[in-house]
């Protein structure tokens, strides 16, 4: 793997270890396990941000767990050809105040050479899971969807 770390290099069922460990504990999410595994030049994008570099990785992480009163993640199916893993999810958020939702996603991590993440693109609906759960906002915002997209 890299020179600062004696980490394995990722595989799926070590994804599907990680990442549950890190979603599915009582209380507030906690990513400090899969930090080593980032590049520190990190590229992470969704369907909101941009973000570059570990530091700044680190800080999105801080600020969904500050939103968060729980997340659970189930991964659905994933798999890994050369250094590319594409994984499909189910994330449950737990607000504090709102009700919670699941997030229906998929996501590309890109490996560096160094067996690291250096690239990784969410994919997912973020408005549409998030009002689906919310029950007089959920059939109207459907049907402007519908009629204005689809």
């Amino acid at each position: 793997m890299n020179n600062n770390c004696s980490l394995s290099v990722l595989n799926t069922d070590e994804i599907k270890i990680l990442w549950s460990k890190t979603y599915n504990r009582a209380g507030k999410p906690d990513w400090s396990h899969i930090f080593p595994y980032y590049h520190e030049k990190i590229i992470f994008k969704d369907a909101i941000q941009k973000i570059e570099g570990i530091n700044e990785f680190k800080k999105m992480c801080a600020r969904l767990t500050e939103r968060c009163q729980q997340l659970k993640m189930n991964i659905v199916s994933i798999v890994k050809e050369d250094n590319i893993i594409f994984m499909e999810w189910e994330m449950t958020m737990i607000f504090k105040k709102y009700p919670s939702s699941i997030l229906y996603g998929t996501t590309k991590i890109t490996l560096h050479p160094d067996g690291r993440i250096i690239k990784q693109r969410d994919y997912f609906d973020l408005w549409g899971d998030i009002f689906d759960n919310i029950p007089w906002f959920a059939k109207p915002y459907r049907k402007f969807m519908k009629k204005k997209f689809g």
